[in-house]
């Protein structure tokens, strides 16, 4: 009788439409932002913070955005990676101008220039759609990895045509630059991780991501009944573009400390849309879900041959991360196409009804 929905009851639309209307599950949040933000840097090492929570979070932010378009809108693009680098390179630029600005209002800002971008880049989604529109993202993709190297204004013609994140400061402890502590770095991104998340998930559930569903389930029925796709879809490629691109300047800002345009390219796409589709289409939760799986498993694969002393060179181990992680793409799409998400869902059901069988 621990999880129950019975007895718990709504006495107004506001309670009705919680973010979490079973009280459960609002005590479940709570423990788990409390363990994020106080267990995690008390109980965990600077090593596994740095190398392993931080950038789940960093690319948990990017598969919420490919998810907000492809899962929530249908509209696959495969230039995720890209509008990463959009966010990244126009933090950079944005830190050249405004020295004395706040840095984590600068990583916000860049996310609006990546939604800038991510608008260009949309307008052939207002004819065309499906392959034709992963092909005009395609696209995007090359453009920009092409601007990233052969534009030496992005990098403030630095020989080495990469970026190097500056050091930063705010209340007089570094957040930014060689001398940010990690457990520094880590709850910055946690907390701007948690507040867009919480945004996305009430934009979702609001009047704009009830016509992104709309034009995802059939676009002509949504205009016959008022949606103007045009304006939906736009919207769809900025939202999506601006979370990329915060969370590309996260990755570089507050996890890498430098980066090039190899750091945004089409693998970086992929690996973003692999955690959407082993997420969950559709699901904020299945974005964090796919991201700790594909990050995850190249760090078990080494841990599992470090512990049976296998003698496996580092390129074969990368071979069979790469087949471990196409025969899990496909296993998901034959068994259960809705992702981790949906299993999650299974067994949040099952405890419900525990230990009844029925």
């Amino acid at each position: 009788m621990f999880y129950r929905e019975a007895g718990q009851y709504k006495t107004s639309y506001r309670a009705d439409q919680a973010l979490f209307p079973i009280r459960q599950d609002q005590i479940g949040m709570l423990l788990i932002l409390a363990i994020a933000f106080i267990g995690v840097p008390l109980t965990q090492s600077d090593f596994v913070i740095d190398s392993f929570i931080t950038p789940i979070l960093i690319f948990s932010l990017a598969a919420i955005g490919l998810n907000l378009l492809t899962g929530y809108t249908g509209l696959l693009s495969l230039g995720t990676g890209a509008f990463m680098g959009v966010g990244a390179f126009g933090c950079y630029k944005l830190t050249t101008f405004f020295p004395h600005v706040n840095i984590i209002v600068i990583i916000v800002c860049s996310g609006f220039l990546s939604a800038a971008a991510g608008i260009v880049f949309g307008l052939p989604s207002l004819r065309i759609k499906g392959f034709y529109l992963a092909v005009a993202t395609l696209a995007a993709q090359f453009f920009l990895s092409w601007c990233f190297i052969r534009i030496p204004w992005l990098y403030n013609n630095n020989v080495s045509a990469s970026i190097e994140v500056p050091e930063r400061m705010m209340f007089g402890i570094p957040i930014t630059g060689p001398t940010a502590a990690v457990t520094t770095r880590y709850l910055i991104v946690l907390s701007i991780v948690a507040v867009m998340t919480w945004l996305a998930s009430n934009l979702i559930r609001g009047r704009i991501g009830r016509t992104w569903m709309a034009v995802r389930d059939m676009d002509i029925a949504a205009e016959l009944i008022g949606i103007k796709l045009y304006q939906t879809k736009l919207m769809a490629f900025a939202v999506s573009s601006f979370y990329c691109g915060v969370a590309g300047a996260m990755l570089v800002f507050l996890y890498l400390g430098n980066a090039e345009s190899e750091s945004f390219n089409i693998n970086q796409s992929f690996l973003v849309l692999f955690m959407v589709i082993i997420g969950g289409l559709g699901s904020l939760l299945g974005s964090f879900f796919g991201a700790a799986l594909i990050y995850g498993l190249p760090i078990v694969l080494r841990m599992v041959k470090e512990g049976l002393g296998l003698a496996v060179t580092s390129a074969t181990l990368e071979h069979i991360n790469f087949i471990t992680l196409g025969t899990l793409i496909i296993l998901f799409l034959i068994a259960e196409p809705n992702g981790l998400a949906r299993l999650w869902q299974i067994g949040k059901q099952k405890l419900r009804v525990w230990p009844f069988p029925y």
